[in-house]
């Protein structure tokens, strides 16, 4: 027994002193970003592999910007669209988190008792409809997901997520994670970055991207796959106005 317990003690041990070693990582591999542009994240990298062994290519945008060469107007329509409170909150957004999780709620009712009446229509043969989950999570959350960390959803990924934005807040300024988050984000397949989602979708560069343009880049973000195969499409464009109405009142860091 006591040989059982000194092998568990060193197990518990061995396991605290990898956790502490990861998250000295990734402190380092955030300090470093105060002044070396990150070169990928590990959110492309996976998009990289997946184009790779599904269709055998890899068609990629993406052109690192300065801070000074992204248009003011995408910078308030982003934190407009994504995170209105950036500027103010210390990386995670708990107001935001409890209304997405109350929305999250009210869907789920929903759709339950959406399938409960198609069963009782159509019996068993009825096709169960899935609530719509929306998420709380600020820029710096974003980003640190994006930065490190896989899609999958668990409570001890949620909790990484949450040490690393605590991280990138106490490390990098508000200025630098937007830079970062700004040049890394997703646009579309294969496409990230505000400089190749400008000259993609408007044929100018992010220094040049006026108010409506970069509200409707702004509307692309929580499913840029989705809307790159309708750029143009009602939703956005009226999504965009709403967010354009917003961004007088944001002022960027």
């Amino acid at each position: 027994m006591a040989r059982l317990l000194r092998s568990l003690g060193r197990f518990v041990a061995l396991f605290v002193l990898s956790v502490i070693a990861l998250q000295l990582y990734f402190a380092a591999r955030i300090a470093l970003m105060a002044v070396v542009d990150p070169q990928s994240t590990t959110f492309q990298r996976s998009e990289a592999w997946r184009l790779l062994t599904e269709k055998h290519q890899i068609l990629w945008a993406q052109q690192w910007v300065d801070y000074t060469r992204i248009s003011p107007h995408l910078k308030r329509a982003v934190i407009a669209s994504e995170d209105a409170d950036f500027t103010e909150h210390a990386g995670v957004d708990w107001d935001a988190i409890e209304r997405a999780w109350e929305r999250n709620q009210r869907a789920e009712e929903r759709v339950q008792r959406f399938n409960a009446q198609q069963i009782e229509r159509k019996g068993s043969k009825a096709a169960p409809r899935e609530a719509r989950v929306v998420g709380g999570s600020t820029i710096t959350q974003q980003l640190a997901k994006n930065l490190f960390l896989g899609s999958e959803r668990s409570l001890a990924r949620k909790g990484q997520e949450f040490v690393i934005t605590l991280m990138l807040e106490a490390l990098l300024s508000k200025q630098r994670i937007l830079e970062i988050y700004l040049n890394s984000v997703e646009w579309g397949e294969g496409l990230f970055g505000a400089e190749a989602a400008a000259r993609h979708y408007f044929r100018v560069p992010a220094a040049s991207l006026g108010a409506t343009q970069a509200a409707r880049l702004a509307v692309m973000l929580p499913a840029p796959k989705r809307f790159e195969k309708r750029p143009n499409s009602a939703y956005v464009i009226g999504r965009a106005g709403t967010i354009a109405a917003r961004m007088g009142a944001i002022d960027p860091p």
